[in-house]
């Protein structure tokens, strides 16, 4: 009797324990379930797509080993598209969601501007903000830097950055660029005949300003020690938020891989022990890569099954800057450049617009995995809010498409269309004049770039339209035949969609109109005293 009463008090511990045990993994489970999820966005700046060592895996190359690293571990998208082939369009999409013809941002702020992203445009991190996150940026904001248009007023609670791209404005100790810009202090009266000259394009009037918050903390800033300065306080934000128990968004905007460009090497040793001019964008490519992997370690560190890291870039190679241009990859734009100028950076062809990708989430995004599905740097806006349980304002119309089922569960149907827009190449700025459904992509103008060494290429108008099919000529090499059913069957439905969307726009009551004034006294002066602005208030 003792040794079945001792038999049934076991049994019942044994089968106590094991419903704790079920009872406590499924509450563990819904816990990280439930917990928000942390968003870190960092965006390359004039990258391209064969940038990436895993988008061309026959090469040799081993710049970018953590962002290998990265896709074996997560998702390579392989058809995702930059917003648009500039700067502040780009951004102006990914922070809204939306076509610059509806936020109002077509084309890039400057120095001087006044003004910026419309004041009634909501931003992603607004709305995760509202939700309980802490929301930081890092880097290149350019979308405006006075008053309520700076990061800070935008819905960021902190930032650290450059207000602008890092040539915009003279530093101490130049890095590498075409033409090559002289130090802040070589400007002077005598110098401002040599502007038309061999420093064309050059600026000299305002040094390049560091922002902390609102307050210019260094100017001109060193852009020898920006990676630096950038990865510590990447890793303090991660830290601190990691400690307080709250979900964070970290925008991280690189100034990699836009010139001047300033890898680790002393910008005073000898010219003797520099690598030649070819291996310095592959030492920047280098520099930018080792950030991403410090951020990834961070991460992995700190919440690594609930963070997110997602990384992409604004736009396509600056091709007029020579050796110090990144890579398209096979998506050379050759209907275009057998005509003259490039197809990269501020055109419609590939090369501008198709950008190294990669999700990186362990425990929610499989492994080693490849989307084919087509999307768009608009699509971070809806799709961070969906994995946050954020609903956006349904006062307007957006552009983006959640992508979580792409991400997380392997589905792989994208945008069934997508438009890109003018970005300075041909046309008005932002007016949507190129357009791709499926393996079909439709050109209704073209034109060219600047390229390495000046040539450009004369803007075309298309009717009916250029129509290559991307499965059998990544390259753009040879359009297809206009009297073909092939092409008149694709045609017929571009068309139809393209009108349809040009009237949603032209009605849509939530269109905003950026503000491109300009006025000296906008530009970002530390202290007007001095010559180019110069302070210095870094502790």
């Amino acid at each position: 009797m003792a040794e079945v009463l001792t038999s049934l008090i076991l049994s019942g511990i044994l089968l106590g324990g094991l419903l704790f045990y079920t009872v406590s993994q499924r509450g563990a489970e819904d816990n990280r379930l439930n917990k928000k999820p942390n968003f870190i966005i960092i965006l390359a700046d004039d990258i391209g797509w064969g940038d990436l060592d895993a988008n061309q895996l026959g090469e040799k190359a081993n710049n970018t080993p953590n962002l290998n690293l990265m896709a074996l571990k997560g998702l390579r998208l392989t058809d995702f598209h930059s917003p648009a082939s500039m700067c502040s369009p780009s951004r102006a999409a990914i922070l809204t969601g939306r076509y610059g013809l509806r936020n109002g941002v077509t084309h890039n702020f400057a120095v001087d501007s006044v003004a910026g992203l419309p004041l009634s445009e909501v931003t992603l991190p607004q709305l995760l903000q509202r939700a309980g996150y802490y929301t930081a940026m890092i880097g290149k904001w350019h979308l405006g830097h006075n008053g309520p248009y700076s990061p800070t007023n935008r819905g960021f609670d902190y930032y650290l950055g450059i207000p602008y791209s890092n040539d915009m404005g003279c530093t101490d100790k130049p890095g590498y660029d075409v033409p090559q810009c002289l130090p802040c202090d070589s400007y002077g009266p005598h110098m401002f005949r040599l502007k038309t000259g061999a420093h064309e394009g050059c600026y000299s009037k305002t040094a390049l300003p560091l922002f902390e918050n609102s307050s210019i903390v260094e100017q001109p800033l060193d852009l020898w020690t920006l990676t630096e300065q950038y990865k510590s306080a990447a890793l303090r934000i991660m830290h601190h938020a990691s400690q307080r128990g709250q979900p964070y968004l970290l925008y991280l905007a690189l100034a990699h891989m836009h010139v001047p460009l300033a890898p680790p090497l002393s910008p005073d040793a000898p010219t003797t022990i520099r690598p030649p001019n070819d291996e310095f964008y592959s030492a920047s490519l280098r520099e930018m890569d080792s950030l991403v992997g410090a951020i990834k370690t961070a991460s992995d560190d700190t919440d690594k099954d609930n963070t997110l890291i997602w990384f992409t870039g604004d736009n396509g190679p600056w091709e007029q800057k020579c050796q110090y241009a990144g890579s398209v990859g096979p998506f050379k734009g050759k209907w275009q450049t057998s005509k003259g100028g490039g197809s990269a950076k501020r055109t419609t062809w590939e090369g501008g617009h198709r950008m190294p990708t990669v999700a990186y989430w362990p425990g929610r995004i499989p492994a080693n995995t490849t989307s084919l599905a087509l999307l768009s740097g608009m699509d971070i806006f809806p799709t961070v809010l969906s994995l946050a349980r954020v609903t956006p304002p349904s006062d307007r119309c957006y552009d983006g498409i959640d992508a979580t089922n792409i991400l997380l569960h392997q589905e792989h149907t994208g945008h069934e269309f997508l438009f890109h827009p003018n970005s300075g190449a041909a046309g008005k700025f932002g007016d949507l004049q190129t357009v791709r459904t499926g393996k079909y992509k439709a050109f209704y103008i073209t034109g060219a770039a600047e390229a390495c060494g000046g040539e450009t290429g004369r803007q075309q108008l298309h009717d009916p339209p250029l129509i290559f099919d991307l499965e059998h000529d990544e390259a753009e090499e040879t359009p297809l035949d206009v009297k073909t059913p092939q092409y008149q069957t694709v045609a017929q439905r571009i068309a139809r969609i393209r009108e349809e969307l040009l009237w949603d726009i032209a009605t849509d009551k939530s269109v905003s109109i950026a503000d491109y004034s300009k006025d000296k006294s906008a530009a970002p002066c530390c202290d007007p005293l001095q010559a180019v602005c110069r302070c210095h208030r870094l502790g």
